[in-house]
Formats: C-alpha cells, structure tokens, sequence
C-alpha cells in the first residue's frame, strides 16, 4: 500500500513506534520474571540449608529415640530385680528376731 491508496474500514494500523514500545514492555517485563525468579533462587539456597539444618536435628532426635528404648527396657530390668529382692530385708527381720530370741533364751538362763 502506498500513501495514497485509501485505507479500507477496519483496518488496524500500526506504526513502527508502537511495535517498539511493545518490545520494550515486553523486555521490561520479562527482565522483571528473570529478577524475580533471581531472588526465588536465593530463597531456595537459604531453605536449602535450613532443610539441612532439620535433617541433622531429625537424625538426632532418631539416636536420642533408640536410647529412650534402651532406657525402657533397662528400667524394665530394674523393677524385675527390685520384685527379686524382697526375700533380702525379711531374711535380716528374720535373723534379728531369731537373734533376739537367743539372746534373751540366753540371759534367761537357759
């Protein structure tokens, strides 16, 4: 088309200014999303070694947890020998009584 041949109705027209101020935004925009995904990457860096951080907390809490189950079954251990002991303190009521018995079956006399 030429500058004299009439333009149709409805034509669109656009001129190389608008072309290049839709570039532009375009450029601007996109260098936006790359900052934008710039700082998402050093989030993720940050959380990275926050997630570290928890995994050797969670790999501790894990030991500590198999120790709590040794302490359980130690203590288990522990109320079996104290129902074993109980002959102990009535086998001395025993003797001190048996000796109290001599003794005075002693100073009676006998």
């Amino acid at each position: 088309m030429t500058a004299s041949t009439p333009i149709p109705d409805g034509s669109v027209i656009i001129t190389p200014t608008e072309v290049y101020r839709e570039l532009r935004a375009t450029h601007d925009a996109v260098r936006d999303v790359a900052a934008k995904l710039d700082g998402i990457a050093q989030d993720i860096g940050d959380h990275t070694e926050t997630i570290e951080d928890h995994e050797t907390r969670i790999r501790a809490l894990e030991r500590t947890a198999l120790k709590e189950d040794d302490v359980t079954s130690l203590r288990a251990d522990v109320e079996s020998l104290k129902h074993a002991r109980w002959p102990l303190p009535s086998i001395a009521a025993v003797t001190g009584l048996a000796a109290l018995g001599i003794t005075v079956w002693t100073a009676s006399g006998r």
